[in-house]
């Protein structure tokens, strides 16, 4: 199952809106969420500075700023082996 993270911070709008997508798209495709505020680590806040939200697949930046629920979904599609 991919795991999708979430990079976020108190505050960013942006981030408010890329959360409500990921959660309606979870609805319909199984995943796993993990949340992180930069600002709870020094060497994330350093890292991402203003630049969140930022949304991972599998460890890797799939997103930066906005998405939508079909280019979330098709992600998640390609990460996703297929059952045999």
């Amino acid at each position: 199952m991919p795991t999708v993270t979430l990079y976020t911070r108190r505050g960013c709008h942006l981030c408010d809106d890329a959360k409500a997508v990921i959660d309606a798209v979870h609805a319909e495709h199984p995943f796993d969420l993990a949340v992180v505020d930069v600002d709870g680590d020094p060497a994330l806040r350093a890292r991402y500075t203003d630049d969140v939200p930022v949304i991972a697949v599998d460890g890797r930046t799939a997103f930066k700023y906005r998405l939508t629920a079909d280019a979330l979904l098709a992600r998640l599609r390609r990460a996703t082996p297929e059952a045999p």
